[in-house]
């Protein structure tokens, strides 16, 4: 039962094989003093496990021989030792079959010398010389072995060792100097039951663009830096990606993030800066986004949510604060849509995938909210319980109408070392191959669907290492079969397999410090709170919710674990550009103002320095004392893009003195708008010296009027004259015209303010 399900190595059994390889390695070097005594010539030969000199594997071909192949192993030797190599050569060794997933796991982490009851004997009849190696030298070798030579019978994985065996100064006796190991499965027909195996393909990258956009009519956008060329330039990480894919039996899983960014790339976009350039890599993204297309016809494509949530983080951190998971609905949707619009297709968008595939109860919870009902984790969080002695299928139901799509751990992190050079590459390649193999040889009669899900970034050596691996599975076809995500979730589960979802306390303590704070959710919550009230302002809210919520998505992404700063740094930066935009709309201030009568119009001016009109919104003002002053009715008021406005307050004084005016914007719902404006009236009320000397004035109009009332009326009852005396008037006529009347003041014109934006002058005074 040691194999549980093959998805990890239990303690107990790989504890019994080190004790094993301990004992035996205690044992070697008196075994090896007493073979190079001179009273033993024949025991001279035999090989001592020295590691003089360092040997590596390079390459093996083919990697899943078949009889009447050849077996070549290419490779490096390197004298690691102070003395000359002399009377050298190259041999092969054929180890025992190996029984189990975790033999092969303990095999490959072997770092210890030969061992001749584990390496086995030095393939005869076939070998290369190397006659002179010095020290610190590096030379590359190349050995064929016919696999009838090989001696191997039964199908199996077998250990393959390649060893140099020579003289030194040190060791003058010839012995092996180095020795390095592969595996070689060997199957001579194929399974009657094949595995079906399928390979995620992840599309990741971290985040590119910022909030920001240019106040143009087509919102340049504006990218945080340039780095993303590089990744879909020729040979870059996501160029590679695409183009091993082509011909590779995977399912893409894309963040549709990515996709959108690039697609922006296409267009005119700029670098983020004071001064930042406009991107000149249009070319490269358009050129990758084709190839995608091209590609993604003949695959399976499953979008994560957009901008690949940290659902774990959500799930400890962010359930706390009230609309943290309300993100994850709307950006299942945006993924449907995003990659429907740019490539085409129409993705799976009910998969979820944790970060590392750990998972606990509150994890599923989270995953499962947005209609997410397969979560993908990995067979190290939903552990077998030993009742298993083959690795079971990978979907498992959990309850609720939710799947586990449980990954194969071993598989899964294959490739997450050092790909660059070539022995760490070829070395993961065939422990992959063995693995596959021996899952099938578990239980051969049993068909078994298994699911490998890889690092979310791979770098490009391992992209190429995992395209090798799949490519010469593919080709050996012996023992799997590929199928895609959607075929996995749908195969038949084990009915014994572990079912059971770990609790929040076994999840990863090495992951959970990774996670965004709850401060993080609590920053986000905040710009979303300062979004909405500026969104109902706006004439065109859609050119500022569509960046912000993308960047807020962005925000909780599974690519700032292990950045906190980074993480930090980009929330900051998309609420001080919010910030920023919010106070475009404000009051100008008004300086003092003098109110020389009872009643008087005060303008108040609002500058809309948006590219868009503002509209929804009232303007206030308050008197700090009403009993003083009356500051008049609210304004509904609305303000074009690029503009200024004055509204105009009719205002009542009711007695002298000064009164504070507070104007303040609110939007519709009642919130204040921005920052309150302050200014001073100064009220000056009529004297009653002045009541007297207007009562004066309007005496005097009134006995004028009665006075040319009078007049008027004696002349019309005065009888015609002929004027014989050449009199033509009466008496204070003086050449007057009947029915003329001394001209009447205006009304004053009302002084209704400045249109400028400029504050007003200092003392200003308004009166009517």
């Amino acid at each position: 039962m040691a194999e549980a399900a093959g998805f990890q190595v239990t303690e107990r059994p790989r504890g019994r094989w080190l004790r094993r390889t301990v004992t035996l390695l205690t044992g070697a070097p008196l075994l090896m003093g007493l073979l190079q005594m001179p009273l033993a010539p024949a025991a001279q030969a035999a090989p001592s496990g020295s590691h003089s000199v360092d040997v590596t594997i390079d390459s093996m071909t083919p990697t899943t021989p078949t009889k009447g192949d050849t077996v070549t192993v290419s490779g490096t030797l390197t004298n690691d030792s102070r003395s000359t190599i002399t009377d050298a050569h190259v041999g092969m060794h054929r180890g025992d079959a190996l029984g189990s997933r975790s033999a092969i796991e303990a095999m490959s982490h072997r770092t210890t010398g030969y061992l001749p009851g584990v390496d086995g004997p030095e393939v005869k009849g076939h070998k290369e010389k190397i006659d002179k190696l010095e020290p610190g030298v590096s030379r590359s070798f190349s050995l064929s072995v016919p696999a009838k030579d090989l001696n191997l019978s039964d199908d199996g994985v077998y250990q393959l060792g390649v060893s140099l065996s020579g003289r030194s100064q040190a060791d003058p006796y010839e012995q092996v100097l180095g020795i390095d190991r592969t595996f070689l499965p060997w199957q001579t027909a194929d399974a009657g039951k094949k595995t079906q195996l399928t390979y995620l393909w992840p599309l990741v990258s971290s985040t590119h663009l910022t909030a920001e956009t240019d106040a143009d009519a087509q919102q340049t956008p504006v990218f945080r830096n340039d780095d993303l060329a590089a990744e879909l330039a020729p040979g870059g990480r996501l160029q590679q990606m695409v183009a091993l894919s082509k011909n590779l039996p995977v399912t893409f899983v894309i963040d549709p993030d990515l996709l959108a960014t690039v697609d922006a790339m296409t267009k005119s976009y700029r670098i983020n800066g004071p001064d930042g350039p406009m991107g000149k890599n249009q070319a490269v993204a358009k050129q990758w986004l084709h190839d995608l297309e091209e590609a993604v016809k003949t695959h399976e494509v499953v979008a994560l949510p957009f901008g690949d949530p940290d659902l774990a983080s959500l799930a400890h951190h962010g359930k706390g604060v009230p609309s943290a998971l309300s993100h994850l609905g709307p950006a299942t949707d945006l993924a449907d849509k995003t990659v429907d619009t740019i490539l085409g297709v129409k993705p799976r968008t009910d998969f979820a995938w944790p970060a590392d595939g750990a998972i606990d109860s509150s994890v599923v919870d989270v995953a499962t909210s947005a209609g997410a009902h397969n979560v993908i984790t990995r067979s190290d969080s939903l552990r077998e319980n030993g009742r298993l002695s083959y690795t079971p299928t990978a979907a498992r139901p959990i309850g609720g109408g939710n799947t586990a799509i449980v990954s194969d751990a071993t598989l899964s992190r294959a490739f997450d070392g050092d790909m660059a050079q070539a022995g760490g590459a070829s070395h993961a390649v065939q422990e992959f191959l063995a693995q596959t193999q021996m899952v099938n040889l578990q239980d051969p009669d049993r068909q078994r669907s298994i699911v490998v899900a890889p690092q979310r970034m791979p770098s490009v050596s391992q992209a190429q290492a995992m395209a090798t691996a799949l490519r010469e599975l593919e080709q050996s076809g012996r023992w799997t079969q590929s199928v895609n995500l959607s075929a996995a979730a749908k195969a038949k589960p084990d009915p014994t397999a572990s079912r059971r979802v770990p609790s929040d306390a076994v999840y990863p303590a090495s992951l959970r410090r990774q996670e965004l704070p709850i401060e993080a959710f609590r920053q986000i919550q905040g710009t979303q709170a300062s979004l909405d009230d500026f969104q109902v302002i706006l004439a065109q809210p859609e050119r500022v919710v569509t960046p912000f919520g993308n960047a807020m998505m962005r925000e909780m992404s599974t690519q700032w674990r292990g950045h906190d700063s980074g993480a930090s740094a980009f929330r900051h930066s998309v609420r001080n550009y919010l910030d920023g935009l919010t106070k475009k709309v404000h009051l100008i201030q008004k300086s003092d103002a003098t109110l020389s009568g009872r009643s008087a119009t005060i303008p108040v001016t609002v500058q809309n320095n948006l590219v868009q009109g503002v509209k929804n919104m009232t303007l206030k003002l308050t008197s700090s004392q009403p009993n003083r002053l009356d500051a008049g009715k609210s304004q509904q008021i609305t303000v074009d893009g690029g503009h200024s406005q004055s509204f105009k307050f009719d205002t009542t004084a009711n007695a002298n003195g000064r009164a504070w005016v507070t104007a303040q914007l609110y939007t519709a719902d009642g919130k204040p708008y921005g920052e309150p404006m302050t200014f001073q009236v100064n009220v000056t009320e009529i004297t009653a010296t002045v009541m007297l000397v207007i009562a004066g004035g309007v005496l005097l109009l009134v006995l004028a009027g009665v006075r040319i009332y009078l007049q008027r009326k004696r002349a019309g009852n005065r009888p015609a004259e002929d004027g014989s005396d050449g009199d033509t008037g009466t008496d204070g006529d003086n050449g007057g015209t009947d029915g003329d009347a001394p001209e009447q003041p205006s009304d004053p014109t009302p002084d209704t303010g400045s249109e400028s934006s400029d504050p007003s002058g200092s003392g200003e005074k308004v009166d009517r």
